[in-house]
């Protein structure tokens, strides 16, 4: 992500410490998740698994374990995060099952081979035409294969209402700028269309059956490990970059106190910092 508040370009190497932090803390979520997996579609019959959008593969590895028999590929353009992805899997005993391809999306869909399962968790988003592109990951699949798509869900909270400082309804406020960042960004995404995202419909428009919606709640009360605030602290610092020129600078300056690490009131010190948040998986099968 620039430090310019006008542009909402992303470099995903430059964030790779936080979606690697962030999916490791929301582990417990997609663990859950990759299980209901393994009962929609019979791990034994799963052989091959893209995770497109696998960013250092976090979840890479957690698909590798749900589906003991299957060879598991992550796909990224950013080839620092599918590095990261393969040291992962050594370090956890993986590196026999999975396997790494770097592509970019959406022109580097149809290359990407055929799969019993497909994870897209976030990624679709990040593509202008979000319907070609699942009827292309759709396309892939071999017949009686899952396709998972992660989107939407609800939005992260953190703190209480009334933090103390500022004018309460803080993240809500950041919430609402963050969304206005995510339509600027969809914006200037190339050969980007409108589109209404009915996530079940899109799938069975691409001619897959749906099979189920689940959503999965991430629940970590207060007071949040030290892990979990020193992760809390890099989602805010890339939540601030977002946000710049969206919020009055009053709550700027409330975000640069949460941010503070000698600050009694800031993230690292607060004894109600917690983590709630839920996402939501929408899967359809290929007859």
């Amino acid at each position: 992500m620039s430090h310019h508040h006008d542009s909402t370009h992303i470099d995903w190497h430059e964030k790779m410490q936080l979606l690697e932090q962030g999916a490791e803390v929301q582990s417990p979520l997609y663990r859950q998740a990759a299980a209901w997996l393994g009962e929609l579609v019979p791990a034994g019959g799963v052989r091959r698994i893209l995770d497109v959008g696998s960013g250092p593969g976090v979840i890479s590895g957690l698909l590798a374990e749900a589906f003991p028999y299957a060879e598991v590929v992550a796909v990224d353009a950013t080839a620092p995060l599918l590095e990261r992805a393969l040291a992962r899997a050594a370090q956890g005993g993986l590196a026999d099952r999975l396997r790494t391809r770097h592509a970019e999306l959406p022109d580097g869909i149809e290359d990407l081979g055929e799969a019993d399962l497909i994870w897209a968790s976030g990624s679709v988003h990040h593509l202008g035409d979000q319907r070609a592109a699942t009827a292309a990951l759709a396309r892939l699949l071999r017949p009686g294969g899952l396709l998972a798509v992660v989107e939407g869900g609800l939005p992260a909270r953190h703190l209480p209402r009334d933090i103390g400082i500022g004018r309460p309804g803080l993240e809500s406020r950041i919430g609402a700028a963050v969304e206005e960042w995510f339509s600027r960004m969809r914006a200037e995404l190339p050969g980007v269309k409108d589109e209404v995202e009915d996530w079940r419909a899109l799938l069975a428009d691409a001619g897959l059956t749906p099979s189920g919606t689940r959503s999965f709640l991430l629940d970590i009360p207060a007071p949040a490990p030290m892990t979990v605030r020193e992760q809390l602290v890099a989602a805010f610092t890339w939540q601030r970059s977002m946000v710049e020129g969206l919020l009055p600078d009053e709550d700027i300056a409330i975000i640069d106190r949460l941010l503070d690490p000698e600050a009694p009131e800031g993230l690292l010190r607060r004894p109600d910092a917690y983590v709630l948040t839920a996402r939501t998986v929408f899967t359809a099968r290929k007859g």
